[in-house]
């Protein structure tokens, strides 16, 4: 065999392999949700990716409604013109330093404080929103995030 059809075998399995890889993914990330009633019943009320900005992503979606209560109140707050629970911290640029969220330019991202009862401080849950109104959520202060299906 030539080096030049080499060449090309190994290219074709190489895409072939990814390919492969790429399908069973989202196959695998699928079957989770069913796993167990809880989840599959709050799963079943997420819109379409297509429907969800920031669904794109990759990260997993949920529904507003399954996000601790304050988190709701939180967003409702963030379109009125209502004040926020910590107005110094509360719409501030959030740099995304991590590199949890998709890259985009400084500014792109805005945090808001959900606030956790019984806690002293700020706590560690936030959304995050996006200039295309992506809205994130993060329980951990930015160690994971999901995207929010604010309509459910």
């Amino acid at each position: 065999m030539s080096p030049g059809r080499r060449l090309t075998v190994a290219l074709v399995g190489l895409v072939l392999l990814v390919l492969v890889g790429w399908f069973v993914r989202d196959g695998a990330s699928e079957p989770q949700p069913q796993s167990s009633p809880a989840t599959s019943t709050a799963s079943s009320a997420v819109s379409t990716p297509a429907e969800v900005p920031g669904a794109k992503s990759g990260l997993e979606v949920k529904p507003l409604s399954a996000l601790p209560p304050e988190a709701a109140k939180t967003y409702k707050l963030i379109g009125s013109e209502s004040p926020m629970p910590y107005p110094k911290n509360d719409g501030v640029t959030f740099e995304n330093r991590e590199k949890r969220l998709p890259q985009q330019k400084s500014g792109y991202y805005k945090e808001y404080t959900v606030p956790t009862p019984g806690s002293p401080d700020r706590g560690a849950r936030r959304l995050v929103t996006g200039s295309a109104r992506e809205v994130f959520y993060t329980g951990d202060h930015y160690a994971t995030f999901v995207v929010v299906d604010v309509k459910k």
